[in-house]
Protein backbone atom coordinates (compact mmCIF):
# COMPACT_ATOMS: atom_id res chain seq x y z
CA UNK A 1 0.00 0.00 0.00
CA UNK A 2 1.58 3.64 -1.08
CA UNK A 3 4.67 1.81 -2.18
CA UNK A 4 5.39 1.84 -5.68
CA UNK A 5 8.73 1.83 -5.82
CA UNK A 6 9.15 -1.24 -3.25
CA UNK A 7 6.63 -2.79 -5.81
CA UNK A 8 8.62 -2.51 -8.35
CA UNK A 9 11.53 -3.49 -7.56
CA UNK A 10 10.16 -6.60 -5.19
CA UNK A 11 8.63 -7.60 -8.66
CA UNK A 12 11.60 -6.68 -10.14
CA UNK A 13 13.65 -9.56 -8.65
CA UNK A 14 11.31 -11.61 -8.13
CA UNK A 15 10.78 -11.91 -11.82
CA UNK A 16 14.52 -12.20 -12.88
CA UNK A 17 15.27 -15.19 -9.99
CA UNK A 18 11.99 -17.16 -11.53
CA UNK A 19 13.45 -16.37 -15.30
CA UNK A 20 17.15 -17.76 -14.31
CA UNK A 21 16.19 -20.40 -11.73
CA UNK A 22 12.41 -21.36 -12.11
CA UNK A 23 9.97 -22.68 -11.81
CA UNK A 24 9.22 -21.44 -15.48
CA UNK A 25 5.64 -21.90 -15.21
CA UNK A 26 5.06 -19.55 -12.63
CA UNK A 27 2.47 -16.47 -12.51
CA UNK A 28 2.80 -13.55 -10.75
CA UNK A 29 -0.16 -11.92 -9.65
CA UNK A 30 0.19 -8.04 -7.69
CA UNK A 31 -3.05 -6.73 -5.41
CA UNK A 32 -2.91 -3.01 -4.89
CA UNK A 33 -5.20 -1.99 -2.31
CA UNK A 34 -5.93 1.71 -3.61
CA UNK A 35 -2.78 3.17 -3.48
CA UNK A 36 -3.38 5.81 -5.47
CA UNK A 37 0.20 6.54 -6.03
CA UNK A 38 0.55 5.18 -9.23
CA UNK A 39 1.47 1.55 -8.54
CA UNK A 40 -1.05 0.51 -10.60
CA UNK A 41 0.04 2.12 -14.05
CA UNK A 42 4.20 1.45 -13.17
CA UNK A 43 3.11 -2.25 -12.98
CA UNK A 44 1.09 -2.40 -16.29
CA UNK A 45 3.54 -0.53 -17.98
CA UNK A 46 6.93 -1.91 -16.61
CA UNK A 47 5.52 -5.22 -16.00
CA UNK A 48 3.00 -6.24 -18.48
CA UNK A 49 3.05 -10.06 -17.73
CA UNK A 50 1.81 -9.49 -14.24
CA UNK A 51 -1.80 -9.83 -13.34
CA UNK A 52 -2.34 -6.83 -11.73
CA UNK A 53 -5.99 -6.51 -8.93
CA UNK A 54 -6.89 -3.14 -8.22
CA UNK A 55 -8.83 -2.60 -5.43
CA UNK A 56 -10.67 0.23 -5.25
CA UNK A 57 -10.23 0.32 -1.22
CA UNK A 58 -7.68 -0.51 0.92
CA UNK A 59 -8.66 -4.23 1.84
CA UNK A 60 -5.65 -4.57 4.14
CA UNK A 61 -3.31 -7.62 4.38
CA UNK A 62 -5.31 -10.88 4.87
CA UNK A 63 -8.09 -9.86 2.51
CA UNK A 64 -5.90 -8.40 0.06
CA UNK A 65 -4.17 -12.06 -0.42
CA UNK A 66 -7.46 -13.48 -0.31
CA UNK A 67 -8.34 -11.50 -3.22
CA UNK A 68 -5.14 -12.61 -4.92
CA UNK A 69 -6.56 -16.43 -4.38
CA UNK A 70 -9.83 -15.85 -4.89
CA UNK A 71 -8.72 -14.76 -8.45
CA UNK A 72 -6.28 -17.92 -9.32
CA UNK A 73 -9.55 -20.04 -8.42
CA UNK A 74 -9.14 -21.01 -4.54
CA UNK A 75 -12.42 -21.40 -3.33
CA UNK A 76 -14.19 -22.27 -6.88
CA UNK A 77 -12.12 -24.70 -8.28
CA UNK A 78 -10.21 -27.92 -7.15
CA UNK A 79 -7.20 -30.35 -7.88
CA UNK A 80 -5.31 -29.61 -10.88
CA UNK A 81 -7.18 -26.67 -12.11
CA UNK A 82 -5.40 -24.50 -9.48
CA UNK A 83 -2.14 -23.76 -9.14
CA UNK A 84 0.49 -26.16 -7.43
CA UNK A 85 1.80 -23.76 -4.86
CA UNK A 86 1.27 -20.24 -3.97
CA UNK A 87 4.23 -17.84 -3.04
CA UNK A 88 2.65 -14.68 -1.02
CA UNK A 89 5.30 -12.22 -0.88
CA UNK A 90 5.79 -8.29 0.91
CA UNK A 91 6.44 -5.40 -1.78
CA UNK A 92 8.62 -4.90 0.95
CA UNK A 93 11.39 -7.23 -0.36
CA UNK A 94 13.98 -7.96 -2.57
CA UNK A 95 14.68 -11.92 -3.73
CA UNK A 96 18.04 -12.93 -4.34
CA UNK A 97 19.52 -15.55 -7.06
CA UNK A 98 17.64 -18.88 -6.45
CA UNK A 99 15.18 -18.59 -3.69
CA UNK A 100 12.27 -19.07 -4.94
CA UNK A 101 13.44 -22.80 -6.43
CA UNK A 102 14.91 -23.33 -3.21
CA UNK A 103 11.66 -22.62 -1.51
CA UNK A 104 9.27 -24.93 -3.92
CA UNK A 105 11.84 -27.56 -3.45
CA UNK A 106 11.68 -27.71 0.06
CA UNK A 107 8.04 -27.62 -0.04
CA UNK A 108 7.69 -30.51 -1.97
CA UNK A 109 10.59 -32.52 -0.82
CA UNK A 110 8.00 -34.54 1.63
CA UNK A 111 4.75 -35.23 1.24
CA UNK A 112 4.32 -33.87 5.05
CA UNK A 113 5.77 -30.25 3.87
CA UNK A 114 2.36 -27.82 3.60
CA UNK A 115 4.42 -24.40 4.19
CA UNK A 116 7.29 -23.12 3.83
CA UNK A 117 8.98 -19.46 4.61
CA UNK A 118 12.71 -17.66 3.43
CA UNK A 119 15.21 -16.70 5.39
CA UNK A 120 15.24 -13.02 5.64
CA UNK A 121 18.40 -10.07 5.97
CA UNK A 122 17.82 -6.51 6.26
CA UNK A 123 18.47 -4.24 3.89
CA UNK A 124 22.09 -3.71 5.23
CA UNK A 125 22.29 -7.27 5.01
CA UNK A 126 22.56 -8.21 8.70
CA UNK A 127 19.92 -11.21 10.25
CA UNK A 128 16.75 -11.07 10.67
CA UNK A 129 14.53 -13.95 12.67
CA UNK A 130 12.37 -14.81 9.80
CA UNK A 131 10.93 -17.67 11.50
CA UNK A 132 9.12 -18.51 15.55
CA UNK A 133 7.66 -20.02 17.85
CA UNK A 134 3.29 -19.53 18.38
CA UNK A 135 3.18 -16.93 20.85
CA UNK A 136 2.86 -17.80 24.23
CA UNK A 137 2.55 -16.66 28.01
CA UNK A 138 6.40 -16.17 27.84
CA UNK A 139 6.46 -13.68 24.74
CA UNK A 140 4.02 -11.59 25.84
CA UNK A 141 5.91 -11.24 29.21
CA UNK A 142 8.72 -10.51 27.47
CA UNK A 143 6.90 -7.72 25.11
CA UNK A 144 6.39 -5.50 28.32
CA UNK A 145 8.76 -6.16 30.52
CA UNK A 146 12.48 -5.69 30.62
CA UNK A 147 14.55 -9.50 30.17
CA UNK A 148 18.07 -9.87 29.52
CA UNK A 149 19.37 -9.79 26.10
CA UNK A 150 19.94 -13.13 26.05
CA UNK A 151 16.48 -14.40 26.78
CA UNK A 152 15.13 -11.26 24.37
CA UNK A 153 16.82 -13.13 21.37
CA UNK A 154 15.87 -17.03 22.65
CA UNK A 155 13.68 -19.64 22.66
CA UNK A 156 12.20 -18.04 25.15
CA UNK A 157 10.49 -15.42 23.24
CA UNK A 158 9.65 -17.54 20.32
CA UNK A 159 13.04 -17.31 18.58
CA UNK A 160 14.67 -20.08 16.99
CA UNK A 161 18.61 -20.11 17.40
CA UNK A 162 20.89 -18.62 14.94
CA UNK A 163 22.76 -21.80 14.41
CA UNK A 164 19.58 -23.16 12.55
CA UNK A 165 19.98 -20.88 10.62
CA UNK A 166 23.59 -21.14 9.69
CA UNK A 167 23.49 -24.36 9.30
CA UNK A 168 21.88 -24.19 5.63
CA UNK A 169 19.63 -26.76 6.25
CA UNK A 170 15.41 -26.49 6.44
CA UNK A 171 14.70 -26.66 9.82
CA UNK A 172 10.95 -27.49 11.59
CA UNK A 173 8.88 -24.34 12.93
CA UNK A 174 6.12 -23.03 14.06
CA UNK A 175 5.56 -20.30 11.48
CA UNK A 176 7.37 -17.86 8.90
CA UNK A 177 7.11 -14.34 8.99
CA UNK A 178 4.00 -13.39 6.93
CA UNK A 179 6.77 -11.61 4.18
CA UNK A 180 7.47 -14.69 2.38
CA UNK A 181 5.37 -17.80 2.92
CA UNK A 182 4.74 -20.67 0.29
CA UNK A 183 2.47 -23.21 0.62
CA UNK A 184 1.03 -26.05 -1.23
CA UNK A 185 -2.43 -26.35 -2.94
CA UNK A 186 -3.97 -28.58 -0.66
CA UNK A 187 -3.26 -26.83 2.57
CA UNK A 188 -4.99 -23.69 1.17
CA UNK A 189 -7.99 -26.20 -0.36
CA UNK A 190 -7.95 -27.82 3.68
CA UNK A 191 -7.72 -24.95 5.87
CA UNK A 192 -9.06 -22.27 3.73
CA UNK A 193 -7.38 -18.82 3.48
CA UNK A 194 -6.79 -16.26 5.53
CA UNK A 195 -8.81 -14.85 8.06
CA UNK A 196 -9.89 -11.42 7.80
CA UNK A 197 -10.99 -10.65 11.10
CA UNK A 198 -7.12 -9.99 11.47
CA UNK A 199 -7.54 -6.35 9.88
CA UNK A 200 -3.36 -5.98 10.35
CA UNK A 201 -1.08 -8.43 11.77
CA UNK A 202 -1.30 -12.18 12.75
CA UNK A 203 -3.12 -13.55 10.14
CA UNK A 204 0.25 -15.34 9.08
CA UNK A 205 0.18 -17.12 12.33
CA UNK A 206 -3.60 -18.00 12.46
CA UNK A 207 -3.05 -19.27 9.24
CA UNK A 208 -0.09 -21.14 10.18
CA UNK A 209 -1.62 -22.49 13.53
CA UNK A 210 -4.76 -24.04 11.50
CA UNK A 211 -2.36 -25.85 9.14
CA UNK A 212 -0.34 -27.10 12.19
CA UNK A 213 -3.82 -28.28 13.51
CA UNK A 214 -4.43 -29.96 10.01
CA UNK A 215 -1.78 -32.18 10.15
CA UNK A 216 0.74 -30.21 8.10
CA UNK A 217 4.36 -29.23 8.81
CA UNK A 218 5.94 -25.58 8.40
CA UNK A 219 10.02 -25.35 7.90
CA UNK A 220 12.22 -22.39 7.49
CA UNK A 221 14.52 -22.71 3.82
CA UNK A 222 17.94 -20.84 5.14
CA UNK A 223 19.37 -21.30 1.60
CA UNK A 224 16.44 -19.13 0.20
CA UNK A 225 17.53 -15.78 1.02
CA UNK A 226 15.34 -12.55 0.77
CA UNK A 227 15.89 -9.50 1.91
CA UNK A 228 13.42 -7.45 3.58
CA UNK A 229 12.84 -3.88 3.89
CA UNK A 230 10.85 -4.46 7.25
CA UNK A 231 7.35 -2.64 7.37
CA UNK A 232 7.85 0.64 5.22
CA UNK A 233 4.15 0.10 4.60
CA UNK A 234 2.25 -1.17 7.57
CA UNK A 235 4.94 1.57 9.83
CA UNK A 236 3.25 4.54 7.99
CA UNK A 237 0.83 4.75 10.87
CA UNK A 238 2.11 4.22 14.23
CA UNK A 239 -0.53 4.72 16.45
CA UNK A 240 -3.31 2.94 14.22
CA UNK A 241 -1.00 -0.07 13.93
CA UNK A 242 -0.47 -0.29 17.87
CA UNK A 243 -4.17 -0.72 17.78
CA UNK A 244 -4.64 -2.80 15.02
CA UNK A 245 -1.78 -5.13 16.32
CA UNK A 246 -2.97 -5.70 19.72
CA UNK A 247 -6.73 -6.10 18.79
CA UNK A 248 -5.03 -8.81 16.57
CA UNK A 249 -2.92 -10.80 18.97
CA UNK A 250 -6.36 -10.98 21.57
CA UNK A 251 -8.33 -12.29 19.18
CA UNK A 252 -5.54 -14.92 17.86
CA UNK A 253 -5.10 -16.10 21.64
CA UNK A 254 -9.00 -16.04 22.26
CA UNK A 255 -9.07 -18.27 18.79
CA UNK A 256 -6.61 -20.81 19.79
CA UNK A 257 -6.15 -20.49 23.08
CA UNK A 258 -7.67 -22.60 25.66
CA UNK A 259 -10.01 -20.29 28.29
CA UNK A 260 -7.71 -20.16 31.32
CA UNK A 261 -4.58 -19.34 29.15
CA UNK A 262 -6.75 -16.70 26.77
CA UNK A 263 -7.88 -15.27 30.23
CA UNK A 264 -4.18 -14.77 31.49
CA UNK A 265 -2.80 -13.56 28.31
CA UNK A 266 -5.26 -10.73 28.60
CA UNK A 267 -4.73 -9.74 32.09
CA UNK A 268 -0.93 -9.80 31.20
CA UNK A 269 -1.49 -7.64 27.96
CA UNK A 270 -3.94 -4.98 30.19
CA UNK A 271 -0.95 -4.86 32.93
CA UNK A 272 1.59 -3.89 30.12
CA UNK A 273 -0.30 -1.62 28.42
CA UNK A 274 -1.09 -0.08 31.98
CA UNK A 275 2.85 -0.09 32.31
CA UNK A 276 3.38 1.77 29.49
CA UNK A 277 0.81 4.36 30.28
CA UNK A 278 2.19 5.17 33.60
CA UNK A 279 5.93 4.62 32.93
CA UNK A 280 7.09 5.19 29.15
CA UNK A 281 4.56 6.79 26.52
CA UNK A 282 4.02 10.59 26.19
CA UNK A 283 2.55 10.53 23.26
CA UNK A 284 -1.23 11.39 23.32
CA UNK A 285 -2.23 9.50 20.55
CA UNK A 286 -0.92 5.96 21.51
CA UNK A 287 -2.02 7.17 25.49
CA UNK A 288 -5.28 7.54 23.95
CA UNK A 289 -5.28 3.57 21.98
CA UNK A 290 -3.70 2.13 24.84
CA UNK A 291 -6.36 3.27 27.15
CA UNK A 292 -8.80 2.01 24.07
CA UNK A 293 -6.91 -1.29 24.36
CA UNK A 294 -7.42 -1.83 28.09
CA UNK A 295 -10.94 -1.14 27.96
CA UNK A 296 -11.89 -3.71 24.87
CA UNK A 297 -9.59 -6.19 26.69
CA UNK A 298 -11.10 -5.58 29.88
CA UNK A 299 -14.91 -6.23 28.18
CA UNK A 300 -13.56 -9.24 25.90
CA UNK A 301 -13.17 -7.51 22.93
CA UNK A 302 -11.18 -8.22 19.82
CA UNK A 303 -11.08 -10.11 16.56
CA UNK A 304 -11.32 -14.27 16.46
Amino acid sequence: WKVRELALDALETLLADLQAEGPHDSQVWLVDNDSGDGTVEAVSRRFPQVHMLASDENLGFAAGNNLALRSMGFGSLKGDALPRAVYLLNPDTQTQAGATSKLYQALFANKGVGLVGAQLSYEDGSFQHSAFKFPGLRQLWAEFFPLPGRLIEGTFNGRYPRKRYAAGKPFRIDFPLGATMMLRREVIETTGMFDENFALYCEEIDWAWRIRKAGWQAFCVPAARVTHLDGRSSAQARPESVLKLWRSRAGLFRKHYPQWREHVARRLIIKGLRRRLQNHERNPELREVYRTLISELRSGGGPG
